[in-house]
C-alpha cells in the first residue's frame, strides 16, 4: 500500500473542491441532470435520486421513468420533471424514445436506480448514445452489470456499487468484498482491489459500506470515508448518493472530487437526520437535511 496515498477528507478540502456560483448565472448554467430508473416494483428510487440531485444545487433534473410510475412521481413532488418511458423495463425502444423527448442535453446522467432491464443491450445502447453526446455518467444498482465495462472503459464514468454489486460488476469470485469491517488487513486488500479495477477500466469507483472506498481512474490516491451513523442501513440511501454525485458531476468537476463530495455530504446529512429522528430515519429525511449539510460551503462569484 506504500504506492497509494490516502487523502484525508477535511472541511477545508471539501470547501476547496466546490466551485463558486456566478452571480450572473441563468437556469441551466449550474448543471442539468438526467436520472433514468424505476420499475414496476421500485418507483421511489429515481424520485429520491432526482430530489437529491436538485439538492446538490443544479438547475434542472429530468426524471426518465416508466409511464406507470409517472403519476406517483408527479404527485409526490412538483419539482419532478417526469419523462415517461413506454415499458416498465428498459428496452432499446424505450432508450430511443427517451433520447427523442429529452428537452435539453444534460451535463450528467445517473442510470440504474430501481431500474429493470429487458436486455443488457438496451443499457449499452443508452450509455453509448449519451456518451456520444458528451454526457458524463454515473451508474448504480441495476446498471452495474459486467456487459457495460467495455463501453465505459477509459471514460472516467463513476460507478457506485455496494459489495454485492461490486462482485457482480467485476465478476469477483474470491477474495474479501466485505468492507463492513474494522479489520485493517481486509480493508487494505479491498483498497488495493478497488484501485486495480479503477486503473484497469479507467473509471472512478465508489465502493459503498461502513468504509466507503473512493478511487479515481488516473489518480495515485484514494479516499476512505467511514459511514457517519449506523442508521444509514435503510433502503434509498444509495439512491440519494447517486443523485447527489450526479448533481456535482453536472457542475463540471472531476469525477474523483465529486465522488468525495457526494459521500461526504451524504454522511453529514445522515448525521443531521440521526440527531433529529435517531435510528428511525428514512431516505426522505436524508434529502431534507442535505441543504443544511451543504449550505455552509456555498460560495458566490461576483463579476
Amino acid at each position: 500500500m506504500n504506492e497509494l496515498k490516502i487523502v484525508l477528507i477535511t472541511p477545508a478540502l471539501v470547501q476547496s473542491l466546490i466551485p463558486p456560483r456566478n452571480i450572473l448565472s441563468r437556469k441551466g448554467d449550474n448543471g442539468i441532470v438526467l436520472v433514468v430508473g424505476g420499475s414496476g416494483l421500485y418507483h421511489g428510487a429515481p424520485i429520491l435520486s432526482s430530489l437529491a440531485a436538485l439538492r446538490s444545487g443544479v438547475d434542472l433534473v429530468y426524471t426518465a421513468i416508466p409511464k406507470s410510475n409517472v403519476l406517483a412521481a408527479r404527485s409526490y413532488s412538483p419539482d419532478i420533471i417526469a419523462l415517461p418511458l413506454p415499458r416498465d423495463n428498459l428496452t432499446i425502444g424505450s432508450a430511443r424514445r427517451l433520447l427523442k423527448i429529452l428537452p435539453r442535453i444534460p451535463d450528467a446522467a445517473a442510470i440504474g436506480m430501481g431500474m429493470a432491464l429487458e436486455t443488457p443491450e438496451a443499457l449499452v445502447y443508452l450509455i453509448n448514445e449519451l456518451k456520444n453526446k458528451g454526457v458524463k455518467l454515473i451508474l448504480d444498482a441495476s446498471a452495474l452489470i459486467p456487459e457495460i465495462l467495455p463501453f465505459i472503459s477509459k471514460t472516467n464514468t463513476i460507478v457506485t456499487p455496494h459489495p454485492g454489486e461490486y462482485k457482480r460488476l467485476f465478476q469477483v469470485e474470491n477474495g474479501d468484498t466485505n468492507i463492513n469491517t474494522n479489520s485493517d488487513t481486509i480493508l487494505k486488500k479491498q483498497i488495493l482491489a478497488v484501485y486495480n479495477f479503477a486503473r484497469k477500466h479507467g473509471i472512478t469507483i465508489i465502493l459503498k459500506g461502513y468504509n466507503n472506498i473512493i478511487c479515481g481512474a488516473y489518480q495515485e490516491h484514494i479516499a476512505i470515508i467511514k459511514r457517519s451513523t449506523p442508521a444509514m442501513t435503510f433502503g434509498g440511501s444509495g439512491d440519494v448518493l447517486s443523485g447527489l454525485v450526479a448533481g456535482f458531476l453536472a457542475k463540471k468537476m472531476q469525477p474523483f472530487d465529486v465522488s468525495v463530495l457526494g459521500v461526504y455530504f451524504n454522511g453529514i446529512a445522515a448525521d443531521l437526520s440521526y440527531q433529529r429522528v435517531g435510528l428511525h430515519m428514512t431516505a426522505t429525511d436524508l434529502i431534507d437535511d442535505l441543504p443544511n449539510a451543504i449550505k455552509s460551503y456555498d460560495k458566490i462569484k461576483k463579476e
